[in-house]
């Protein structure tokens, strides 16, 4: 990941439509108990005096409100802080058993499902690998996996599962040829209603590489950052765009589509990243070698036995997200540049020293400096606990 100093990240716009006094509720809760829930997750934990400073409410609002998150069992009080002038302060932490949600990936070669607490505390993974995905088998995988997660919960958890919020690239059905199948049942296919019926939860769709940047932000080191723009390295790399500490998906939603950046290859032809820096040319380079490319899908955390066509990959995937970086910084001035992809935390690390050095061949003048670090998430994780993590924010209220 590259960093810039910078300050703290700001609370984000409340958006278009949302009551400035915090009374529109917004899946079961006011913005205000949502501002709440998000500054305590940001900090860990938080006394009730110092949420009334940060968000700039009366101490009596505050205390209300953090009461009825209280009852609702979506904080939890920890151990009295001694040692102060006047009463011992009570810092309030979420509740890990508050709220629980279910995440699912469908990707090109595999699929995952996930039971994650309120925390971000991944409880168990399912997962499944394929040769292309299909509506009727990614069902089939949801119906038979949601049982089985939420039967490793108590009857008191299982009430308290918020939904299944699933990360899907978007027009799967373009992607036919590529995968080698006919794939043009995605083209009618409703995914929200065809999950919806084959388990009880509400379904929340968001797409993939939007998804693992809102995992970033919340769970990783991007939370730290105002502003950042993040890689994921897919079978098809996508990104996102983080600006005031949220997620900005644009006017029509396609912000951050990374993937169709231009860069200047080698043999000095343009095209676009997503043709250069994906692992779909991972794969085809194994497959030139002769080695058996389904191990990546089928053992994603150790890719120790590719030898020279990994070493390959990686200089020729960071000599071009070295130019997607640039060209990102020099319109905006990200504070951050976090770097993730389907594939060993070994992997990544190679990967973002051999971007480092590839920036380093770059003329950046005019462009700030930055300081380099690697993406701390469990990168094949961080799809399907982005959504679930989305969805447990937007449905988290118990007042059904």
């Amino acid at each position: 990941m590259m960093v810039l100093n910078s300050t703290s990240p700001g609370l984000g716009n409340q958006g278009p439509g949302v009551d400035p006094a915090g009374r529109k509720p917004l899946g079961g809760l006011t913005l205000t108990e949502r501002l709440m829930l998000s500054l305590v997750r940001r900090h860990g934990s938080l006394p009730k005096a110092e949420i009334a400073r940060l968000t700039g409410l009366s101490s009596q609002t505050a205390s209300v409100t953090m009461r009825r998150l209280e009852e609702d069992q979506l904080l939890v009080r920890g151990e009295p802080q001694r040692g102060r002038v006047g009463q011992p302060s009570i810092p309030l932490a979420l509740n890990p058993d508050g709220v629980f949600a279910l995440g699912l990936k469908v990707g090109r070669r595999s699929a995952e499902l996930l039971l994650m607490n309120f925390v971000g505390t991944v409880r168990k993974v399912l997962r499944e690998a394929y040769a292309w995905p299909s509506p009727e088998a990614i069902a089939r995988f949801v119906a038979q996996g949601v049982p089985a997660l939420a039967d490793t919960l108590s009857p008191e958890q299982r009430a308290r599962i918020a939904g299944l919020g699933v990360a899907v690239p978007f027009e799967l059905w373009l992607w036919g040829d590529i995968v080698g199948a006919d794939m043009s049942a995605w083209h009618d296919t409703d995914l929200v209603q065809t999950l919806a019926a084959v388990q009880p939860y509400p379904v929340f769709v968001e797409n993939d590489a939007t998804a693992a940047c809102g995992a970033e932000l919340t769970f990783g080191q991007g939370a730290a950052y105002p502003d950042f723009i993040y890689f994921f390295v897919g079978y098809f790399i996508g990104g996102g765009v983080v600006l005031n500490g949220t997620v900005y998906r644009g006017r029509t939603g396609n912000a951050g589509a990374v993937g169709s950046m231009p860069v200047r290859s080698a043999g000095q032809k343009w095209g676009q990243l997503i043709n250069v820096a994906s692992l779909l040319m991972f794969e085809q380079a194994l497959k030139a070698a002769g080695q058996d490319p389904s191990l990546l899908w089928k053992n994603p955390d150790d890719w120790d036995d590719y030898g020279a066509v990994l070493d390959t990959w990686i200089e020729t995937t960071a000599d071009n997200l070295a130019q997607a970086i640039a060209a990102a910084c020099s319109v905006i001035d990200f504070s951050a540049a976090i770097i993730d992809g389907a594939f060993p935390v070994s992997v990544r690390a190679r990967l973002v020293a051999a971007t480092r050095a590839a920036l380093g061949r770059l003329d950046l003048q005019g462009i700030m400096r930055r300081k380099w670090w690697r993406a701390p998430r469990a990168a094949w994780r961080a799809l399907s606990a982005g959504q679930a993590c989305r969805c447990s924010t937007r449905t988290c209220s118990t007042r059904r």
